[in-house]
This record gives structure tokens, sequence and C-alpha cells, in this order.
């Protein structure tokens, strides 16, 4: 018979939590930048729409104004 309740600690080194934080939050700011700022006059890529129209239906998903 197995023990379902039984639970299993998990140490992480704070070195590593911080590096896992750290990217996770930069991968969150840049899908960001991507979905709700990037639309192509003001885009990092110049005035190149290809990044704006391959997440426009997200955009209006996600409430954000882009026309």
């Amino acid at each position: 018979m197995s023990n379902l309740s039984a639970s299993t600690t998990v140490v992480l080194p704070v070195s590593k939590a911080v590096l896992w934080l750290v990217g996770t939050a930069f991968l969150a700011f840049l899908a960001y930048y991507f979905i709700g700022v990037d639309q192509g006059a003001y885009s990092i890529f110049g005035k190149d729409m290809h990044v704006h129209e391959f997440v426009h239906d997200a955009r209006h998903f996600l409430g954000f104004p882009c026309h």
C-alpha cells in the first residue's frame, strides 16, 4: 500500500533560484513586449510588421489595441 500523502522536499540553492527567477522575468517581459508593445512603427526591428502580424490575434484576445 502506498502512502499518497508523503511529499518530497525540493532543495534549491538561492543562486539557482535567482537565476530561474531572472530568466523567467526576462522571458515574461520579452513576451509582453512582442505581444503588447511592438507595433512596427516603433519596433526594435524597424518598420518590419512580421512580429506584429504574427501576434495580432493574441493582441486583441488579451485586450491590447493595435489599430
